[in-house]
């Protein structure tokens, strides 16, 4: 059954398309069965919109007792809170009365003047899609998993004679074997280089594999076998790969007891030098499982989770176990109401965090959840094997759960002391710039080029968490307008850039009695309008950025200039703001430091981009510009004539002599680089 809302769609919120094209059943995976949507608008609707009890209720009436997934929408359409239901009518009917709910779930319903609904064959389905939207469209009353760093991975090639071990982060794509995942790329970087002691497998691209004419030094050191040059065979080297599956697959003791009777096996053969090579590679496997921290004797494949609440805050500490051996932990700090309890904040967390990851067969916990065999059931759907929740009470893996809860203590611990810290610095800065409330969003601005070249802007974000590095934007200088190094239109194209685009996508810049609301609302991202500007640059460019501002009819931005002190003396800069004179703070002042601190990151970021635009350019052979040459056809090219002007001088039979390149397109070159003579 389909109940089509009378609400007008807003077409640039991409939030709100309809349930069918966030969320189709794969028939692989599932029932096959396409989830349905239901939907509506109150009846009798005011020119305001009603909220509230009335509104979900009148939902109710027409829901059916279906699984599925609710959604709860306030007046601009924007999603406050994602929920499942194994019966959609008795879940949402439980908003619709008053009763015992905390003042988070009132504050909510209060805010609700829609809602949308997606019916799914099972639970199991409706709690999918619910960990999906819940991080795609971070709503503002749900546990939301700050994730914006993706894991990496070990990858084994499948589409080469002799594959290569390569460290791996994104879309797992390409065709071969991935491990994981492992916390950090030190753990992954780590291992890779003692799997090359132990397996000899080769790390270099396929492009250097194949232009190998002698074996390179990573041979000579003894960590590759080098299949490149045929010092051994691709048989004998598809067996070294084969051993590498198996250990990382957690069959380490049969890879170990076969090197171990090959190297008995050499020896009594008096092959003393192969006998060696083994002892190496044992040596080498001994390393690997012995300098991995903590390591289970009885648990091979598991990830732990342990959550730990103080002051308001909390942490889930995650390792990762894989063939018996420790590779890494990773604590997570999501933001969730106060009033939660650690189970409810750990059931939601565990759902979101494997929306994107493979699951390992067991899940150990600090805490019973809600849903734990649901959970289970849903990841089993995705894997292709059976994945268990459990909370361990004795043994090994209570061991395993306590480390890790005390590791969530004491990263909960530091970070309640930073953030006491940042926020005496944010409430002194607060003081210094007159600002109306302490800052929860700060963007620093600063320009890089050398002589008006490759010219960058780039903006920092920094807040009650210290720097917030995913919100980080770099800015490449397009306008030909812009004499080259004039740092003031730079600056004007940036905010112009920055601020039309903040404009169009959230309105103007909320009051302050809006921002207050929203605190109270609890936790949620950072708000998109900055509280306070800093702008690298002197009263030149202060008054650049603030007349850009005022063109875009935004007045009521907090902007500061800060200009380097004589001989660019850190500690005597100077602050400039608008409708006030400049000043200085005292030397060892510690906002002076935040505030450098501040600036040097915005330095450092411009700088970097700068530079990788610049190298990027540097690295342009003269080819990337002609139509309908990409990487496979330059790569052709540059092997044929081996330097990038020897093309631009080559005649039109010699182009038609490359592998690759048809008659049309060789003229197209020869044309691209004898425009006189054509």
């Amino acid at each position: 059954m389909t109940d089509k809302s009378d609400t007008p769609n807003n077409p640039d919120k991409s939030d709100q398309q309809a349930p069918e094209q966030i969320q189709k059943q794969d028939p692989e995976q599932g029932s096959g069965q396409v989830t349905e949507q239901i939907s509506g608008q109150a009846s009798d609707q005011a020119p305001s919109k009603p909220r509230g009890f009335d509104v979900i209720a009148d939902f109710v009436r027409r829901l059916p007792n279906n699984p599925g997934v609710y959604r709860m929408l306030d007046e601009e359409e924007t999603v406050l809170y994602v929920g499942k239901a194994l019966n959609l009518k008795k879940r949402v009917s439980s908003y619709a009365r008053l009763g015992n709910q905390s003042n988070r779930i009132l504050r909510m319903i209060q805010l609700t003047a829609s809602m949308e609904f997606v019916t799914t064959a099972t639970e199991t389905e409706a709690l999918l899609l619910e960990a999906n939207l819940i991080k795609r469209l971070r709503p503002r009353f749900n546990v939301l998993l700050r994730d914006d760093k993706s894991f990496p991975y070990i990858l084994i090639g499948q589409n080469h004679d002799a594959p290569q071990i390569e460290k791996h982060r994104g879309a797992r794509k390409q065709k071969g074997k991935y491990y994981g995942p492992f916390a950090s790329a030190s753990a992954v970087n780590g291992t890779i280089n003692a799997l090359q002691k132990a397996f000899l497998l080769r790390t270099c691209t396929d492009s250097v594999y194949d232009s190998r004419t002698r074996p390179c030094l990573l041979y000579q050191i003894k960590r590759c076998a080098a299949p490149c040059t045929g010092e051994i065979s691709l048989e004998d080297y598809q067996g070294l790969v084969n051993e590498a599956h198996q250990f990382l697959s957690g069959k380490s003791q049969v890879v170990r007891k076969a090197m171990l009777e090959h190297m008995q096996k050499a020896a009594e053969e008096l092959d003393y030098e192969q006998a060696a090579v083994y002892r190496d590679r044992i040596a080498a496997l001994s390393h690997t499982q012995s300098h991995q921290g903590i390591n289970p004797q009885n648990t091979e494949e598991a990830d732990v989770f342990a959550c730990y609440q103080d002051g308001g805050q909390t942490c889930i500490q995650v390792f990762f176990f894989r063939t018996g051996q420790n590779w890494g932990n990773r604590a997570y700090f999501p933001k969730a109401d106060k009033s939660l309890m650690e189970a409810d904040v750990l059931g939601s967390f565990v759902a979101q965090f494997y929306d994107n990851k493979p699951a390992p067969r067991l899940i150990l916990l600090s805490h019973e959840i809600e849903d734990q065999d649901l959970i289970g059931d849903a990841l089993s759907s995705k894997s292709d094997h059976k994945v268990t929740l459990f909370v361990p009470k004795r043994g090994e893996r209570k061991e395993l759960v306590g480390h890790a809860h005390t590791n969530a203590r004491e990263a909960l611990g530091r970070r309640l002391s930073e953030t006491a810290s940042q926020q005496r610095l944010l409430e002194g800065l607060a003081q210094v710039f007159d600002l109306p409330s302490v800052p929860e969003r700060i963007e620093v601005y600063d320009n890089s080029h050398i002589q008006g070249t490759n010219a960058v802007g780039g903006m920092i974000v920094a807040g009650a968490d210290g720097f917030m590095k995913n919100q980080y934007r770099k800015f490449n200088i397009k306008s030909e307008s812009i004499t080259p190094g004039d740092d003031y239109g730079m600056m004007r194209e940036v905010m112009q850039r920055r601020f039309s685009r903040l404009l169009k996508e959230n309105g103007p810049p909320p009051s302050i009695e809006q921002r207050q609301g929203e605190k109270e609302d609890g936790p949620s991202d950072a708000p998109p309008w900055p509280d306070l500007l800093l702008i690298d640059g002197g009263l030149g460019q202060l008054n650049s950025v603030r007349e850009t501002l005022e063109e875009l009819g935004i007045h009521n931005l907090p902007l500061v200039g800060v200009a380097k002190g004589p001989d660019r003396d850190a500690g005597r800069e100077k602050f400039f703001m608008p409708g006030r004179d400049s000043f200085m703070l005292p030397l060892r002042d510690p906002i002076l430091y935040f505030i450098q601190r501040l600036r040097d990151e915005a330095h450092r970021y411009a700088i970097g981009s700068h530079r990788t635009r610049r190298s990027n350019q540097i690295s342009k052979t003269g080819l990337d510009d002609i139509p309908g040459i990409g990487p496979a056809r330059k790569r052709a090219l540059l092997h044929h004539f081996g330097t990038a002007k020897a093309v631009t001088q080559a005649a039109l039979s010699d182009l038609l002599a490359v592998e690759g390149i048809s008659e049309q397109m060789a003229q197209t070159i020869h044309a691209y680089f004898h425009e006189d003579n054509s």
